[in-house]
Parts: structure tokens; sequence; C-alpha cells
């Protein structure tokens, strides 16, 4: 099975601390990279991180608070300084095209490679990227400003050759692609070897939904439904479920009840306030409702 990893970059919220870094993930799948929100310092837990900047190619942005893409002119600009000339893609709200133009014409005038924009819906459930792999789609959420998370969907892969089967029968190569696409086989003999004798079934195919910065929503679970893993902002605990929904943020409790109710295989949270200074609390209150739940932290990273 290929990879398919969240690299954790960062996972505060608005107010900088001595432990997290503003929001910042890497999805990592099939040899493809790409990024969910770019907070200020994202370019440095590239670095830490050992990821190589010219494997990026697109760059998902949530929505237009600091703490989400304050870093994005200053990882385009070092792109440029290491020589970069693949294309990059930028998704976001359409509120940033001007402004990345602006900052661009400033600082990154004279560099080699294009940045693309594309302008996100916020307000619909909509695939915004495709290729041979997988799909992202945008999820509407409920924040301050116009706001989606993204859910990235792997596609599936063909079935398995049997190798022993194939050599049994004496099937040529040149028809190892035609069976996996579903076709039977016909030996010399006229006997058919049905198709499922020959293959097995490939491994399901894996999702993941990035949802910040939004407050509870009843019915999120039904968008993303079976999903592999879920990250879901969980800024405060119940102690501060008033200041959660003045803010339009999450509880751990919140996010765990949207795990559960998706039926996920795994609940990541994030996006913690600076005010708690050990997450475990959030952690053991997740937990209450959803058991397989998980802190994140600066340079962890999740296999699906």
């Amino acid at each position: 099975m290929e990879p398919f990893k969240i690299h954790i970059l960062g996972c505060g919220s608005a107010l900088p601390t001595l432990h997290h870094y503003a929001s910042a993930q890497i999805v990592e799948l099939r040899g493809k990279q790409f990024m969910i929100d770019c907070g200020e310092g994202t370019q440095m837990q590239l670095r830490r991180s050992r990821i190589r900047f010219t494997k990026l190619s697109a760059v998902f942005i949530t929505h237009l608070h600091g703490d989400h893409c304050f870093g994005l002119i200053g990882m385009i600009s070092t792109f440029g300084l290491l020589g970069r000339t693949a294309k990059l893609d930028v998704y976001a709200p359409a509120a940033l095209e001007p402004m990345l133009q602006a900052q661009m014409q400033l600082f990154c005038h004279s560099f080699d490679f294009e940045v693309a924009f594309h302008a996100v819906d916020t307000s619909k459930q909509q695939v915004v990227y495709e290729d041979r792999s997988l799909t992202v789609e945008s999820i509407p959420l409920d924040h301050r400003i116009p706001c989606c998370g993204y859910l990235f969907k792997e596609k599936p892969t063909l079935p398995h050759i049997k190798r022993d089967m194939i050599d049994f029968y004496q099937i040529p190569t040149s028809q190892i692609n035609n069976i996996k696409a579903g076709a039977d086989w016909m030996t010399a003999d006229g006997e058919v070897v049905a198709n499922s004798r020959l293959v097995e079934a490939a491994e399901a195919p894996r999702s993941y939904a990035y949802c910040s910065d939004t407050r509870y929503i009843p019915t999120l679970h039904e968008r993303i439904k079976g999903v592999t893993a879920l990250y879901h902002e969980s800024t405060y605990g119940e102690d501060n479920l008033q200041r959660a929904e003045k803010y339009f943020h999450s509880t751990a409790r919140q996010a765990a009840m949207v795990a559960r109710d998706a039926q996920a295989g795994q609940l990541l949270l994030g996006h913690f306030s600076s005010r708690y200074e050990d997450e475990n609390v959030l952690l053991q209150e997740a937990k209450e409702v959803f058991e397989n739940t998980y802190l994140c932290d600066e340079q962890k990273v999740f296999e699906l």
C-alpha cells in the first residue's frame, strides 16, 4: 500500500506560544505532497521535518485569518530563492487573490515559477482538485469569516494479480491489464477461468478530512461519513464552551462527537488555545466520547 501520511507542522491557534506553531500540515499520498494552511513559521517547520520543498505541488488555505496564511508569501519567496521552476497551485477563498498578487509584485516579481490561484467557494462541498490518484473536496464550515475544510479522498486502485494463478494458466503479460480491469480468461481447451480466481481485491481507498476553524456543526458528519482520519479543531475544552460559541470554535468533546457520528477511523485534535499548558485535558475529554483520539504536535506524523 502506498504511503498516506499526515505531517503536522503547526497545530496552535492564533496566539503564538513557545510550544506550538500556527496551523500547517502536509498531506503525503502516492509520492505527492500537498499543504493545508500555511501559518507563520511554516517554512522553518518544513526544514525541521526534512520535507523537500520541491515536492510540494499545491497549497490549500481554509480561510483568511493570519494564523492560517501569514506564512504563504514567505514560503513562496523561499521557493524562488531556491530556484523553483515547477508551478505552485494555491487554492483559497477568492479574497486572498488580490492580496497575494500585490505581495508577489512587491517581493517575488522576478521568480521563474508560476503561482496559479484557484478561488474556492467556501459555501459549497465540491471537488476543487483532482488527479489520477485522488480528489480534494471543499467542506463548508461555520466560522466568523468564510471558511472551508478539505477532504482528501484516495481513488480506488485496481485489484492485485494472483501470481501463482497467472503462472498456472500461463497467461501472457499482455493480458494482465485486461484481467485487472475485470476480464475472465479462457484456456486453450476452452475452460473459462473466472476473474475472481485470478485477482484479489485491492485495499480500500483511504480519506482524510481537515476541519479547522469551525464551531460545532451537528450535521458535519454527513459530509465526511466513514472518513479514515479526521482532523477537527479543538481550540477549547468544555470549561470554555461559551467562549467557543462566541468565537466560532469547537471544544474537544464536540470534535469527538463529529468523529463518532461520522464513524471515522481516528480523530486528530489540534488548533489548541494558548490557555492550555497541558492539552491532555482536551484529549481525555474527547476520549470519553470517541476513544481513538490523538493529540497533534509539531513533527508528529500520522499514517493512514
